[in-house]
C-alpha cells in the first residue's frame, strides 16, 4: 500500500498556497478588533521604544563602558523576543507556539533584569531609559495575551487535534503584504541599529567607565567596604 503522508516540508509549501486571512474593513467584533490591535498596533509599537533605547545607549556611550558584554545581552533579548514574534506569524497557534510565546516572553523578562543589573554597574541608566525599558518588557507580555484571548481553544489544549504539538502552517495566512512590512521594519528598526552598537563597541577601545572609576584601579585591588 503506497504511503501517502505528507511531509512538514510539503506541509509548509503548501500552506503558502491557501487564502490569505483578511481583516473585514469595519468590522467590529471582538476577534476581529483583538487581531487589528494585535497586529496594527502592538506589533509596530515595538519598534519605537526599541529605536529609542539604542538611542539612550549612545547617548551614554555604551562603547565605553559595558560595551560588548551589555551589547550581547541586547542582542540576545531581540532573539527572544523575535523567535515567538516570527512563529507566531507564519505557524498555526497551538499548545505549542503558546507555550513557545510564553517561556520566550519569560526567558526575556529574566535576560532584562539582567541586563539592567549590567548597565547600571558602569554606565548612567537614566530614568527615561528606565522608563523606556518598562515597554519592551510589557509588549511581549502584551502580544502572548491578545494571542490567548484570540486563541482559547489552543490553551485548552487543542482539543485532541493531532497537530496540537507539532510546528504548522496557519491555515490562513497573513498576507504577503504585511509579513514583507514587519521583516522589513525589524531589520530597519531593530537589526540595523542594534548591528551598529555591536560594531560599535567592537571596534572601541576599552577604557574607563565615564559613570563612574574603572574598578580595581592602578594596582588591580578590587573596590573598598
Amino acid at each position: 500500500m503506497r504511503h501517502t503522508r505528507t511531509g512538514p516540508a510539503r506541509r509548509w509549501l503548501r500552506g503558502r498556497g491557501r487564502p490569505a486571512l483578511r481583516i473585514r474593513p469595519g468590522s467590529d467584533d471582538v476577534e476581529n478588533a483583538g487581531r487589528r490591535v494585535l497586529l496594527y498596533g502592538v506589533l509596530p509599537f515595538w519598534f519605537v521604544p526599541s529605536v529609542a533605547d539604542w538611542v539612550m545607549h549612545r547617548r551614554t556611550h555604551i562603547e565605553e563602558t559595558t560595551g560588548v558584554r551589555e551589547s550581547a545581552v541586547h542582542l540576545l533579548m531581540m532573539a527572544e523576543a523575535g523567535l515567538p514574534l516570527t512563529v507566531g506569524l507564519v505557524a498555526k497557534i497551538n499548545p505549542l507556539v503558546l507555550s513557545l510565546m510564553g517561556g520566550a516572553a519569560l526567558a526575556h523578562g529574566a535576560t532584562a533584569l539582567w541586563d539592567v543589573t549590567l548597565a547600571t554597574r558602569e554606565r548612567e541608566v537614566r530614568p527615561v531609559e528606565q522608563h523606556i525599558h518598562s515597554f519592551l518588557e510589557v509588549l511581549p507580555l502584551t502580544a502572548a495575551a491578545i494571542t490567548l484571548c484570540l486563541h482559547w481553544e489552543a490553551v485548552r489544549g487543542g482539543r485532541g487535534a493531532a497537530d496540537a504539538w507539532k510546528l504548522v502552517p496557519k491555515e490562513r495566512p497573513l498576507p504577503a503584504g504585511y509579513l514583507a512590512s514587519v521583516a522589513a521594519a525589524v531589520g530597519l528598526f531593530v537589526a540595523l541599529p542594534y548591528g551598529e552598537e555591536m560594531l560599535r563597541c567592537l571596534r572601541a577601545r576599552p577604557v574607563s567607565s565615564r559613570y563612574g572609576p574603572a574598578r580595581g584601579g592602578d594596582g588591580g585591588a578590587g573596590p573598598g567596604p
